[in-house]
């Protein structure tokens, strides 16, 4: 029996509330011998551990790197190894993309491609605006490939989701993106015969586009990734942990993540104060609060540690307001590692803290690293989280005479 089996078994309705603050990205390594977190002014988040219990938690398996779908299908409970879901078809969920049950999506990057090289795989961050003018001027040029429809749906600054629709299209492909600065674009590959077509339809289009984009000094060529179809065998959360669960998160990915498990997904700004009002103004609608901050990660891919640093200060101001909510359960932790250092995900494990009544708290005094690493958790697997939570908030009912 493994845990999806035993939740179906165990869980019970009840109107405690558990909410989960993922900081994505959070944990970092030393730069001159502190991590973000260390470096931080974090009264707040500090005075959290010390009323709960830490931990460190990892999302696959020690030394994986998790992209950020498996490493949250793992905090919400899902095997991320039995479910894998392409970055695609989370992107075009989130940005509201239509999804056939035939359809191919994927995620994309506008890049900037000089000399055979790509040497900026986010085009200088072009603006939203000017990513709409772009996918507007393509799907204008390129309505089609060998008769399947071809879309194009701006996101936000570089980023968009192309959808592919018509018969015989498989989502069995490598990326269409080398993932470093100052290497050669590559072609799809199919990962089996019956993609052979698909990846012929997709490296069509990138040599199409090249000649629509040939006038761009920055959005001259797109980048690819994350080709899926939409999943047929994914049990929702509502069904698996008898809960009522609300996302609040603003980009794409998270949002279509959370839609695909289940989840309402409410609307909210970009800003990090507009988090906490969207909770507060729900908090008697639902019993399970996911929210989701991205401050963190995106300085540590760009590698501005001073950012992430301050990302950090920024949402530990509105802690508190977690605090005055009272919730059964309290969880602050991340999804996956981004150390600026490496400006990449990373396989360090995340910093973990848990507030509840029935969770007596620890001797950790400190949310960092290093400090919950010494926690009464220890280290354990992020498929654990959800388990712990719903214990915790008494939504599992005995295992056993």
């Amino acid at each position: 029996m493994n845990w999806e089996d035993l939740a179906r078994e165990l869980a019970q309705p009840t109107d405690s509330k558990i909410v989960l603050l993922v900081m994505d990205g959070l944990g970092g390594l030393p730069v001159n011998g502190r991590t973000e977190l260390q470096a931080a002014h974090k009264p707040n988040l500090d005075e959290t551990a010390r009323r709960g219990i830490c931990g460190l938690t990892d999302p696959v398996f020690l030394g994986i790197t998790p992209g950020s779908g498996p490493a949250h299908l793992a905090l919400f409970g899902y095997d991320p190894l039995r479910y894998q879901l392409g970055r695609g078809i989370l992107e075009a969920m989130g940005s509201g993309v239509e999804v056939g049950r035939e359809d191919v999506v994927a995620r994309g990057n506008f890049a900037t491609f000089r000399d055979g090289l790509v040497v900026d795989r986010r085009a200088g961050r072009i603006s939203t605006e000017e990513n709409q003018k772009l996918c507007e001027l393509i799907n204008k040029k390129i309505p089609e490939i060998n008769g399947i429809r071809v879309s194009l749906f701006p996101g936000k600054e570089h980023r968009f989701v192309l959808r592919i629709s018509g018969p015989g299209l498989s989502d069995a492909l490598t990326d269409a993106d080398p993932q470093k600065e100052g290497k050669p674009a590559v072609p799809a590959r199919a990962l089996a015969a019956e993609a052979e077509f698909t990846a012929g339809i997709i490296n069509g289009f990138l040599e199409e586009l090249k000649k629509v984009l040939a006038g761009e000094s920055r959005a001259n060529y797109a980048l690819l990734r994350g080709f899926s179809k939409f999943p047929s065998n994914l049990p929702s959360m509502a069904e698996l942990y008898q809960i009522k669960p609300a996302a609040i998160a603003n980009y794409p990915m998270y949002r279509g993540l959370t839609r695909l498990l289940g989840m309402e997904v409410l609307e909210v700004g970009p800003e990090t104060e507009d988090l906490f009002n969207v909770l507060e103004k729900n908090y008697e609608r639902y019993n399970f609060f996911y929210l989701h901050y991205k401050k963190t990660d995106s300085a540590g891919e760009d590698g501005r540690y001073e950012d992430k640093v301050k990302a950090i200060e920024d949402i530990d101001r509105f802690i508190p307001r977690l605090w005055q909510l009272r919730p059964d359960v309290l969880v602050i932790t991340s999804d996956h590692s981004t150390p600026s250092v490496l400006k990449s995900h990373s396989w360090h494990p995340n910093p973990f803290v848990l507030v509840s009544d029935r969770a007596p708290a620890d001797e950790v005094n400190q949310f960092t690293e290093k400090d919950c690493g010494r926690g009464s958790l220890g280290r354990f697997p992020s498929l654990q989280v959800m388990p712990l939570m719903l214990a915790c908030a008494l939504k599992l009912k005995k295992y056993g005479a």
